[in-house]
């Protein structure tokens, strides 16, 4: 009996994190389809910035994890649902526009599925609470970088945003629940809202990490000293 309950609760996780993943790939390259439209891009270029965008932080943990070949790559659900995304924002790119900042509500909306996806999937396979958490960030984040650099922009995670924090945080509600043996789906539905939450905040309030302080003017400013004591 308590082989078969461990069996389903085996299998419900399995098809939790597949959800999370399928539903956070169409998000994430429907984010990824629309920068490209911005750009102007042809169909291709929109249909391929759209799969990179969905499918690059899932592939970067699977082969982290040894889940060998990718799920991207493996599971044909993933590139069909980010082709249709594509196909959607290409098609209906103004219908999406009136959205406003469509690309950053669907980055956001990516980033907190696949954080929880992915600290949920580390969790699967066994890793450590505080690995898992770390995975579950990178998991979110991957696709944005590599959706930027695609489009010659600095990754947002790199800009000071709260980015990265938000999907560590996300996947640190996943991984607490599983520690303490919560219910999976309201504690992966708890860590998206939560990393949802804290991505749109920042933006909508320009909350940023601290940077650090440029000391280029004061180097400017040697130059037009030494200039004036050579006029006089």
């Amino acid at each position: 009996m308590f082989e078969v309950l461990s069996l389903d609760m085996g299998a419900a996780m399995k098809t939790l994190v597949l959800t999370l993943d399928l539903i956070g790939t169409f998000v994430f390259a429907l984010s990824g389809a629309a920068a490209g439209a911005r750009r102007r891009l042809d169909i291709f270029g929109v249909l391929v910035l759209s799969f990179v965008a969905a499918c690059s932080g899932g592939i970067v943990r699977d082969l982290l994890i040894g889940a060998t070949p990718p799920a991207a790559i493996s599971d044909w659900r993933y590139l069909v649902v980010s082709s249709l995304a594509g196909l959607c924002i290409f098609f209906w790119d103004p219908l999406v526009k009136r959205l406003g900042n469509s690309v950053l509500i669907f980055d956001a909306a990516g980033l907190a599925l696949f954080c929880v996806a992915g600290a949920q999937k580390a969790l699967v396979f066994g890793l450590e609470p505080w690995m898992a958490a770390l995975l579950g960030m990178l998991t979110g984040i991957g696709g944005g970088i590599a959706r930027d650099v695609l489009l010659s922009n600095v990754p947002a995670v790199f800009r000071s945003d709260v980015y990265a924090v938000a999907a560590l945080a996300g996947a640190g509600v996943v991984v607490l629940g599983d520690a303490l043996q919560l219910p999976t789906t309201p504690t992966a539905i708890a860590g998206a809202v939560l990393c949802f939450g804290l991505r749109m905040a920042a933006i909508r309030y320009d909350w940023h990490l601290p940077t650090v302080r440029s000391r280029e003017p004061d180097e400017a400013q040697q130059p037009e000293s030494g200039n004036r004591d050579q006029s006089r």
